[in-house]
Protein backbone atom coordinates (compact mmCIF):
# COMPACT_ATOMS: atom_id res chain seq x y z
CA UNK A 1 0.00 0.00 0.00
CA UNK A 2 1.02 3.40 -1.04
CA UNK A 3 -0.05 4.97 2.20
CA UNK A 4 2.41 2.25 3.91
CA UNK A 5 5.18 4.04 2.19
CA UNK A 6 7.75 5.16 5.13
CA UNK A 7 11.42 6.14 5.55
CA UNK A 8 13.06 7.22 8.59
CA UNK A 9 15.44 10.27 6.96
CA UNK A 10 18.92 9.90 7.69
CA UNK A 11 21.40 12.94 9.66
CA UNK A 12 17.97 15.17 9.08
CA UNK A 13 19.43 17.95 11.12
CA UNK A 14 22.65 17.36 9.49
CA UNK A 15 21.54 18.13 6.16
CA UNK A 16 19.08 20.87 6.44
CA UNK A 17 21.88 22.73 8.07
CA UNK A 18 24.72 22.08 5.47
CA UNK A 19 22.08 22.67 2.50
CA UNK A 20 20.09 25.42 2.94
CA UNK A 21 22.19 28.30 2.02
CA UNK A 22 19.15 30.56 1.00
CA UNK A 23 15.47 30.59 2.31
CA UNK A 24 14.70 30.75 -1.16
CA UNK A 25 15.71 29.72 -5.10
CA UNK A 26 15.48 25.86 -6.06
CA UNK A 27 16.40 23.00 -4.41
CA UNK A 28 16.58 19.39 -5.69
CA UNK A 29 15.74 16.19 -3.51
CA UNK A 30 17.77 13.53 -6.30
CA UNK A 31 16.45 10.52 -4.32
CA UNK A 32 13.16 11.73 -2.83
CA UNK A 33 12.04 8.60 -1.42
CA UNK A 34 9.66 9.34 1.15
CA UNK A 35 10.15 12.57 1.30
CA UNK A 36 11.55 12.93 4.92
CA UNK A 37 14.39 15.66 3.52
CA UNK A 38 12.41 16.93 1.18
CA UNK A 39 9.21 17.70 3.33
CA UNK A 40 12.05 19.58 5.83
CA UNK A 41 13.32 21.52 3.14
CA UNK A 42 9.87 22.98 1.88
CA UNK A 43 9.21 23.53 5.83
CA UNK A 44 12.29 25.22 6.76
CA UNK A 45 12.07 27.29 3.28
CA UNK A 46 10.08 28.96 0.93
CA UNK A 47 12.06 28.03 -1.86
CA UNK A 48 11.17 25.64 -4.99
CA UNK A 49 11.56 22.19 -4.16
CA UNK A 50 12.64 19.78 -7.56
CA UNK A 51 12.29 15.65 -6.17
CA UNK A 52 13.61 13.29 -8.38
CA UNK A 53 13.01 9.74 -7.79
CA UNK A 54 12.67 5.89 -9.88
CA UNK A 55 10.62 4.64 -7.72
CA UNK A 56 6.75 5.02 -8.58
CA UNK A 57 5.69 4.38 -5.21
CA UNK A 58 7.92 6.80 -3.65
CA UNK A 59 6.63 9.77 -5.84
CA UNK A 60 3.11 8.90 -5.43
CA UNK A 61 3.69 8.45 -1.41
CA UNK A 62 6.00 11.53 -1.62
CA UNK A 63 3.30 13.69 -3.75
CA UNK A 64 0.83 13.42 -0.88
CA UNK A 65 3.40 13.98 1.73
CA UNK A 66 4.04 16.93 0.50
CA UNK A 67 0.68 18.50 -0.46
CA UNK A 68 0.39 20.63 1.84
CA UNK A 69 3.17 22.88 -0.12
CA UNK A 70 1.31 23.13 -3.53
CA UNK A 71 2.55 24.34 -6.43
CA UNK A 72 6.42 24.74 -4.28
CA UNK A 73 7.62 21.51 -5.56
CA UNK A 74 7.56 19.37 -8.72
CA UNK A 75 7.73 15.58 -8.50
CA UNK A 76 9.73 13.63 -11.62
CA UNK A 77 10.32 9.88 -12.07
CA UNK A 78 13.60 9.82 -13.72
CA UNK A 79 16.99 8.50 -11.90
CA UNK A 80 18.96 10.79 -10.23
CA UNK A 81 22.03 10.41 -13.20
CA UNK A 82 19.49 12.75 -15.35
CA UNK A 83 19.58 15.56 -12.99
CA UNK A 84 20.95 17.57 -15.62
CA UNK A 85 18.42 16.87 -18.25
CA UNK A 86 15.50 16.86 -15.25
CA UNK A 87 16.30 20.51 -14.77
CA UNK A 88 16.57 21.02 -18.54
CA UNK A 89 13.52 20.25 -19.59
CA UNK A 90 11.74 22.50 -16.51
CA UNK A 91 13.90 24.81 -17.63
CA UNK A 92 15.55 25.59 -14.45
CA UNK A 93 19.42 27.03 -15.04
CA UNK A 94 20.68 26.99 -11.38
CA UNK A 95 19.75 25.26 -8.26
CA UNK A 96 21.04 26.32 -4.54
CA UNK A 97 21.28 22.92 -3.34
CA UNK A 98 21.02 19.51 -4.22
CA UNK A 99 20.59 16.40 -2.11
CA UNK A 100 21.96 12.97 -3.00
CA UNK A 101 20.33 10.38 -0.12
CA UNK A 102 21.76 6.93 -1.74
CA UNK A 103 20.31 4.36 0.56
CA UNK A 104 17.78 1.77 0.24
CA UNK A 105 14.59 3.33 1.88
CA UNK A 106 12.84 1.29 4.66
CA UNK A 107 9.81 1.04 2.82
CA UNK A 108 12.11 -1.05 0.02
CA UNK A 109 13.74 -3.05 2.77
CA UNK A 110 10.38 -4.37 4.13
CA UNK A 111 8.42 -4.81 1.43
CA UNK A 112 8.66 -8.52 0.65
CA UNK A 113 6.99 -8.72 -2.89
CA UNK A 114 10.01 -6.09 -3.98
CA UNK A 115 12.27 -8.72 -3.25
CA UNK A 116 14.92 -6.72 -1.53
CA UNK A 117 15.17 -8.49 1.83
CA UNK A 118 16.26 -12.52 2.85
CA UNK A 119 14.16 -12.34 5.67
CA UNK A 120 10.46 -12.26 3.75
CA UNK A 121 10.15 -14.73 0.94
CA UNK A 122 9.14 -13.01 -1.96
CA UNK A 123 9.95 -13.30 -5.97
CA UNK A 124 13.87 -12.31 -7.10
CA UNK A 125 13.28 -8.66 -8.17
CA UNK A 126 15.29 -6.13 -6.49
CA UNK A 127 14.29 -3.70 -9.14
CA UNK A 128 13.80 0.44 -7.36
CA UNK A 129 12.42 1.33 -10.86
CA UNK A 130 9.94 -1.46 -12.12
CA UNK A 131 10.62 -0.85 -15.25
CA UNK A 132 14.14 -2.09 -15.56
CA UNK A 133 14.23 -5.07 -17.56
CA UNK A 134 17.26 -7.18 -15.19
CA UNK A 135 16.02 -8.08 -12.59
CA UNK A 136 17.61 -10.36 -9.37
CA UNK A 137 16.24 -13.45 -10.97
CA UNK A 138 17.93 -12.71 -14.25
CA UNK A 139 21.06 -12.13 -12.59
CA UNK A 140 21.12 -15.42 -10.43
CA UNK A 141 19.82 -17.66 -13.32
CA UNK A 142 21.38 -16.30 -15.98
CA UNK A 143 24.85 -14.92 -15.34
CA UNK A 144 27.84 -17.43 -15.74
CA UNK A 145 29.62 -18.41 -12.79
CA UNK A 146 32.59 -16.46 -13.03
CA UNK A 147 29.72 -13.19 -13.56
CA UNK A 148 28.26 -13.81 -10.58
CA UNK A 149 31.40 -14.60 -8.25
CA UNK A 150 32.69 -10.82 -9.67
CA UNK A 151 29.47 -9.31 -8.80
CA UNK A 152 29.28 -10.76 -5.35
CA UNK A 153 33.31 -10.34 -4.73
CA UNK A 154 33.20 -6.82 -5.85
CA UNK A 155 29.81 -5.41 -5.15
CA UNK A 156 29.47 -7.29 -1.94
CA UNK A 157 32.91 -7.54 -0.66
CA UNK A 158 32.19 -10.90 0.29
CA UNK A 159 35.62 -13.10 0.91
CA UNK A 160 33.49 -16.70 0.24
CA UNK A 161 32.34 -14.99 -3.25
CA UNK A 162 33.70 -17.77 -5.44
CA UNK A 163 31.59 -20.48 -2.67
CA UNK A 164 28.46 -18.73 -3.17
CA UNK A 165 28.97 -18.35 -7.30
CA UNK A 166 29.86 -22.07 -6.87
CA UNK A 167 26.55 -22.85 -4.65
CA UNK A 168 23.96 -20.99 -6.55
CA UNK A 169 25.35 -22.32 -10.32
CA UNK A 170 24.93 -26.20 -9.04
CA UNK A 171 21.77 -25.48 -7.32
CA UNK A 172 19.93 -23.59 -10.06
CA UNK A 173 20.78 -26.35 -12.52
CA UNK A 174 18.41 -28.43 -11.13
CA UNK A 175 15.36 -25.47 -11.32
CA UNK A 176 15.68 -21.87 -11.42
CA UNK A 177 16.16 -20.05 -7.96
CA UNK A 178 12.80 -17.89 -7.49
CA UNK A 179 12.56 -16.45 -4.11
CA UNK A 180 14.50 -14.95 -1.40
CA UNK A 181 14.42 -17.07 1.26
CA UNK A 182 15.33 -19.81 -1.58
CA UNK A 183 18.85 -17.97 -2.37
CA UNK A 184 19.51 -16.77 1.14
CA UNK A 185 19.26 -20.67 2.28
CA UNK A 186 21.62 -21.67 -0.25
CA UNK A 187 24.05 -18.67 0.59
CA UNK A 188 24.05 -19.74 4.41
CA UNK A 189 24.21 -23.57 3.20
CA UNK A 190 27.73 -22.83 2.07
CA UNK A 191 29.19 -20.70 4.63
CA UNK A 192 31.65 -22.12 7.29
CA UNK A 193 30.01 -23.12 10.88
CA UNK A 194 31.82 -20.06 12.38
CA UNK A 195 30.16 -17.36 9.44
CA UNK A 196 27.15 -18.71 10.11
CA UNK A 197 26.61 -16.91 13.57
CA UNK A 198 28.54 -13.35 12.74
CA UNK A 199 26.35 -10.29 13.61
CA UNK A 200 24.79 -10.07 9.85
CA UNK A 201 23.32 -12.72 8.27
CA UNK A 202 25.31 -14.97 5.99
CA UNK A 203 23.41 -13.81 3.05
CA UNK A 204 23.29 -9.93 3.62
CA UNK A 205 26.66 -9.00 1.31
CA UNK A 206 25.44 -10.98 -1.44
CA UNK A 207 21.73 -9.47 -1.69
CA UNK A 208 23.81 -6.22 -1.32
CA UNK A 209 26.16 -7.07 -4.77
CA UNK A 210 22.71 -8.69 -6.55
CA UNK A 211 20.67 -5.27 -5.72
CA UNK A 212 23.70 -2.62 -6.65
CA UNK A 213 24.29 -5.01 -9.67
CA UNK A 214 20.35 -4.47 -10.74
CA UNK A 215 20.27 -1.31 -10.24
CA UNK A 216 23.66 0.24 -11.65
CA UNK A 217 23.49 2.02 -8.66
CA UNK A 218 27.72 3.08 -8.52
CA UNK A 219 28.08 3.88 -12.27
CA UNK A 220 25.56 6.25 -11.49
CA UNK A 221 27.12 8.02 -9.07
CA UNK A 222 29.65 10.05 -10.85
CA UNK A 223 27.10 11.25 -13.32
CA UNK A 224 24.76 12.30 -10.49
CA UNK A 225 27.48 14.09 -8.90
CA UNK A 226 28.74 15.90 -12.36
CA UNK A 227 25.43 16.71 -12.78
CA UNK A 228 24.75 18.51 -9.68
CA UNK A 229 27.92 20.27 -9.76
CA UNK A 230 26.96 22.31 -13.17
CA UNK A 231 23.20 22.80 -11.75
CA UNK A 232 24.81 25.12 -8.80
CA UNK A 233 24.99 28.67 -8.19
CA UNK A 234 28.72 29.60 -7.03
CA UNK A 235 27.93 29.03 -3.32
CA UNK A 236 25.72 25.83 -3.91
CA UNK A 237 26.02 22.43 -1.50
CA UNK A 238 26.03 19.41 -2.84
CA UNK A 239 24.72 16.69 0.12
CA UNK A 240 25.54 13.27 -0.46
CA UNK A 241 24.82 10.56 2.17
CA UNK A 242 26.17 7.29 1.26
CA UNK A 243 25.81 3.95 3.43
CA UNK A 244 28.79 1.38 2.50
CA UNK A 245 32.08 1.44 2.04
CA UNK A 246 31.63 1.40 -2.38
CA UNK A 247 29.74 4.40 -2.32
CA UNK A 248 31.55 6.16 0.10
CA UNK A 249 34.57 5.92 -2.30
CA UNK A 250 33.27 6.91 -5.01
CA UNK A 251 32.47 10.19 -3.41
CA UNK A 252 34.93 10.99 -1.76
CA UNK A 253 37.25 10.72 -4.47
CA UNK A 254 34.89 12.23 -7.25
CA UNK A 255 34.68 15.59 -4.61
CA UNK A 256 38.24 15.17 -4.32
CA UNK A 257 38.67 15.67 -8.77
CA UNK A 258 35.96 18.02 -8.79
CA UNK A 259 37.93 20.10 -5.89
CA UNK A 260 41.37 19.95 -7.38
CA UNK A 261 42.88 23.07 -9.95
CA UNK A 262 45.60 22.75 -11.93
CA UNK A 263 47.04 19.27 -12.75
CA UNK A 264 49.87 19.85 -14.91
CA UNK A 265 53.50 18.81 -13.76
CA UNK A 266 55.50 21.55 -11.37
CA UNK A 267 58.04 21.76 -13.70
CA UNK A 268 56.03 23.22 -16.77
CA UNK A 269 56.11 27.12 -16.22
CA UNK A 270 52.51 27.52 -17.00
CA UNK A 271 49.10 25.85 -17.24
CA UNK A 272 48.40 23.77 -20.22
CA UNK A 273 45.84 21.56 -18.26
CA UNK A 274 43.19 24.75 -18.15
CA UNK A 275 41.55 22.65 -15.34
CA UNK A 276 40.11 24.82 -12.86
CA UNK A 277 38.20 23.61 -9.28
CA UNK A 278 34.68 23.48 -8.93
CA UNK A 279 34.17 22.48 -5.63
CA UNK A 280 35.38 23.58 -2.10
CA UNK A 281 35.01 20.62 0.15
CA UNK A 282 33.28 21.56 2.85
CA UNK A 283 33.56 18.31 5.26
CA UNK A 284 37.37 17.42 5.68
CA UNK A 285 35.81 13.74 7.14
CA UNK A 286 32.61 12.53 6.48
CA UNK A 287 30.13 13.10 9.29
CA UNK A 288 28.24 10.55 10.86
CA UNK A 289 24.91 9.58 13.08
CA UNK A 290 24.79 10.35 16.68
CA UNK A 291 24.48 7.74 18.74
CA UNK A 292 20.88 8.89 19.56
CA UNK A 293 19.78 8.38 15.53
CA UNK A 294 21.49 5.33 15.53
CA UNK A 295 20.01 3.94 18.43
CA UNK A 296 16.34 5.26 17.41
CA UNK A 297 17.11 4.02 13.43
CA UNK A 298 19.79 1.36 13.39
CA UNK A 299 19.60 1.45 9.67
CA UNK A 300 21.84 5.22 10.09
CA UNK A 301 24.57 3.49 11.75
CA UNK A 302 26.63 3.08 8.13
CA UNK A 303 25.32 6.69 7.03
CA UNK A 304 28.36 9.05 5.98
CA UNK A 305 27.74 12.40 4.66
CA UNK A 306 29.97 14.37 2.55
CA UNK A 307 29.48 18.38 1.71
CA UNK A 308 31.03 20.80 -1.08
CA UNK A 309 30.33 24.14 -1.97
CA UNK A 310 30.37 24.92 -5.31
CA UNK A 311 33.05 27.55 -6.10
Amino acid sequence: MIADFYHEPVMLKEVIDSLLVSRTGVYVDGTVGGAGHSYAILKETNAFLVGIDCDEQALQFAESKLSEFGSRKILIKANFADLGNVLENLNIEKVDGVLLDLGVSSHQLDTAQRGFSFSQQAPLDMRMDSSLKLSAYDIVNSFAQNELEKIIRFYGEEKMAARIARAISKRRQLSPIETTTQLAAIIASCMPAKLKWQKIHPATRTFQAIRIAVNNELDNIKPAINAAVEALKPGGRLCVISFHSLEDRIVKNEFRTLAEGCVCPKDIPFCVCQKEAKLKIVTRKALISAAEEISANPRARSAKLRVARRI
